[in-house]
């Protein structure tokens, strides 16, 4: 087989996933990928960041949910890069999304090769990252899906393991003899003793090998995933898959549909400071510690507190007395836990979304295309937001059945249209709008505009907006 440049490889950045262990700064409407746990840029940006190489990858591919898709937008914008986002219309797990992936590498460049990343790992080295991703790619231009396998720092229960085999010819690389799942402690001492590697969980191939060997082994989720690429429609930037094609793709992961079943697997270890980051313990784990062994972020005063994590948004949190803990505060929600059991976060959040639980789905502030929202206050006939829009921006032209609305500008400069009237208002500046107006809110200032808005009705729900006109595309 030629060999193949560098240049080949496709990055595809899988963002599902809603990061459930990392509640309550991790929801469903902003999952972890996305939000800033380390530094001033999230997990997702970071990600980009790794593979933006021109010399080594080519334009991004990424896979995300409908419900993230303007937070993809924003932060590429934010980073002022581009990419392919294609929007999985519901989940179906890993399988369906790297045949998704596989097939759309494949129709771009029938020789590329696609590199399958998740979006919310941290990687404390990248050059060391990016160069065994070089090195990956000549065992994927022969034919083997190459995963990159972690050096382990130490004994872990919490991760899958690699058994590297043979030396694939003319490469660094090796075959995979063994995929073992997550094994207690004292195997896992035994693994890392034999060379065993972490499974990282991000594969690398030839984009018309995975489609042969999901072909073999679970043609009906090729053919789904085909089918919804077929049929997918154009949504301003995104590419939308057809949601009757994509559903029929049987939900499972990429290592039971193929990984553990392929005579291709393909390893190059690693050291590089790699971490899922699956549960506050192991953002401890990455974060730098002050003398006392702690992790703070936010407005917080720790005494006579070691070992411990506290993650403080928008409030003043107190610990006192405490070792190895974890505390997050956040405006509507507190997390406590020892750091030895925040994985139990993930039963916590199922026993909160059984019990309907609204701070399971989502934060007081609201992301949006246009900015954010967040509740200030709720009652009885009545609700109180404050509203954000970005300059240029502009909210749905639309009218409310069951609630009027007043809104009192306190930054920037609101264009405000209601009925047939449309006018500009400045600080400190009020408007009405009566049931039943057709009415709509835009920035047309440089600087962000910042309303308080006052609903008061019968029914106040996020539910009760018909869409009239929108420029973000959003079902009317």
């Amino acid at each position: 087989m030629a060999a193949h440049s560098a240049s080949h490889i496709i990055p595809v950045i899988m963002c599902g996933g809603a990061g459930t262990r990392l509640w309550p700064a991790s929801r469903e409407t902003m999952p972890k990928q996305f939000i800033q746990l380390l530094g001033q840029e999230s997990t997702f940006q970071a990600t980009l960041r790794r593979v933006s190489d021109p010399a080594v990858f080519g334009k991004p591919v990424i896979i995300a949910g409908n419900d993230v898709r303007f937070i993809v937008a924003e932060q590429l914008q934010q980073l002022d890069m581009q990419a392919e986002i294609i929007l999985e219309p519901c989940r179906r797990d890993s399988a369906a999304a790297v045949a998704v992936a596989a097939e759309t590498v494949a129709r771009r460049d029938p020789r590329g090769i696609a590199f399958v990343l998740a979006a919310d790992h941290v990687v404390a080295d990248p050059e060391s990252f990016v160069a065994a991703c070089t090195r990956a790619s000549a065992g994927a231009a022969k034919g083997y899906i190459m995963t990159l396998g972690i050096t382990p720092t130490a004994p872990s229960t919490a991760y899958g393991y690699i058994r590297p085999g043979r030396a694939i010819e003319g490469t660094e690389c090796t075959e995979v003899a063994r995929f073992v799942e997550k094994p207690d402690l004292s195997t896992a001492k035994g693994y890392v003793a034999e060379g065993y590697l972490w499974n990282s969980g991000n594969f690398m191939f030839l984009a018309k090998t995975m489609v042969g060997e999901l072909e073999s082994y679970v043609p009906e989720i090729l053919g789904a995933a085909r089918s919804a690429l077929d049929t997918a429609s154009r949504d301003l930037d995104f590419v939308r898959l057809d949601e009757k094609a994509f559903g029929k793709a049987p939900k499972t992961s990429i290592d039971y549909a193929v990984m553990e079943k392929t005579s291709k697997a393909g390893v190059v270890p690693v050291d590089c400071g790699w971490s899922d980051v699956g549960t506050w313990g192991a953002l401890w784990e990455v974060c730098k510690r002050d003398p006392s062994g702690n992790v703070v972020t936010g407005h917080a005063s720790l005494v006579n507190t070691r070992d411990s994590l506290v993650h403080s948004e928008d409030m003043l949190t107190g610990v006192v007395g405490l070792d190895n803990v974890v505390v997050v505060a956040t405006k509507d929600a507190v997390l406590v836990t020892s750091r030895e059991r925040s994985g139990e976060v993930k039963d916590l959040v199922a026993q909160l979304k059984a019990n309907q639980a609204p701070e399971v789905e989502a934060h007081l502030r609201v992301h949006r295309p246009w900015g954010w929202y967040e509740r200030i206050e709720i009652g009885p006939r009545f609700q109180v937001k404050r509203i954000m829009v970005k300059p240029g921006a502009r909210l749905s032209l639309q009218k409310h059945m069951h609630r009027a609305e007043h809104w009192v500008v306190v930054r920037g400069t609101a264009e405000v249209t209601v009925d047939e009237r449309c006018w500009l208002m400045q600080e400190n500046e009020a408007a009405y709008l009566p049931l039943g107006s057709v009415h709509r809110l835009a920035n047309p200032g440089r600087i962000a505009l910042e309303i308080i808005e006052v609903q008061v009705g019968s029914y106040t729900g996020e539910d009760d907006i018909i869409r009239i006109e929108d420029v973000y595309g959003r079902s009317m």
